[in-house]
């Protein structure tokens, strides 16, 4: 069980600003113990340095965040006119501001690169980027896949994501204040597949031209276990197609196509993108950033869209659609996943 968000904006917030306080006073000591602990690592042993740079500059700019999401309150009339476009449009701007900036550091210290390989234009391409909403549909691999989706959309194809997230992620503060305020969900365990389907539906309904649900249909991060435990349930369901097809996938869960039909229910004129991307997968938890990190964070990723009017009309046959499409991105990843480089 979460904390109520009154505790978490009056114990975590302040947390997180002492221990950005604390941690770049004390950062030449934690530079000396993780030198230490990483001794007995493969040489060159540089991984421990760069996860405690990392940790110390994401701590300043939640801070950061922080305070400028105060400020905002504030000028809002104490939270009074936080509802308002202009205010909203802030909000964008700072996460756009804060990703950039976590985007940056990124690059900086683990070398991290970026290819996307998208579809070629079309001659109305261009026009139509901004004159249809869009729903993003993306696999789901590793801890930074959502913010470099989230930085994309915001920063390079200038769209205004609307988010659905686990629970479990209002534990971080600036991302709590960010994403209550502005049209996102987050998405409690304990929560039944109608009350997700019922926000999702409510999200895409209020769509404009420049906005982009974002929906991972797997619900998390592929393991084999879960593997095996989703090809379960659907038999357990009598899908044996979907089971089936399940079976095939080699890095991906079978999709929930409840909430991707849902979306395009709620919001029938939006355009669908399907994402893939690899390059992060094995690393998960701290355990595997700390024996795995490489020496360069290379990410590859693909997105193709499909129009409104080339989306199944039906339920089984936008069912089929989604798994056709999860299968290629399957079949995209087997063919540019790469072998991890040396670490460092």
């Amino acid at each position: 069980m979460l904390p109520p968000r009154f505790l978490r904006r009056l114990i975590l917030a302040p947390l997180v600003i002492v221990l950005a306080v604390v941690a770049v006073v004390t950062l030449p000591i934690w530079l000396l113990v993780v030198a230490a602990a990483s001794l007995g690592l493969p040489p060159p042993q540089r991984r421990g340095t760069r996860l405690v740079w990392f940790a110390v500059a994401w701590l300043t700019l939640e801070t950061m965040a922080l305070v400028a999401c105060f400020g905002i309150w504030v000028t809002s009339g104490f939270g009074g006119r936080l509802s308002r476009d202009e205010y909203e449009e802030r909000h964008y701007d700072l996460i756009r501001w804060f990703l950039s900036r976590v985007y940056g550091a990124a690059e900086r210290i683990f070398g991290l690169s970026v290819e996307i390989d998208g579809p070629p234009p079309v001659p109305d391409g261009l026009s139509r980027r901004l004159t249809r909403p869009v729903i993003v549909l993306s696999r789901h691999a590793g801890p930074g896949d959502s913010v470099l989706l989230v930085h994309h959309l915001l920063s390079v194809y200038g769209r205004r994501p609307r988010i659905v997230m686990k629970a479990v992620l209002q534990l971080d503060p600036s991302l709590d204040a960010l994403t209550h305020r502005l049209p996102n969900v987050f998405v409690p365990r304990e929560v039944g597949a109608d009350g997700v389907i019922a926000e999702i539906r409510r999200l895409a309904s209020g769509m404009d031209a420049d906005d982009a649900l974002v929906i991972f249909p797997e619900g998390g991060n592929f393991t084999p276990r879960r593997q095996a435990r989703a090809i379960r349930r659907l038999e357990r369901k009598g899908l044996t197609e979907e089971a089936a097809r399940a079976r095939r996938l080699n890095h991906l869960l079978a999709p929930h196509p409840g909430g991707a039909i849902a979306a395009i229910d709620a919001c029938p004129a939006a355009d669908v993108v399907f994402v893939a991307h690899t390059g992060l997968d094995d690393l998960v938890t701290l355990g595997d950033l700390w024996r795995k990190l490489p020496v360069r964070a290379r990410v590859k990723a693909t997105w193709w869209r499909v129009d409104a009017a080339d989306v199944p009309r039906d339920r089984e046959g936008r069912t089929r659609w989604l798994y056709e499409n999860w299968e290629r991105i399957d079949t995209w990843i087997t063919a540019n996943r790469h072998t991890p480089a040396a670490s460092a």
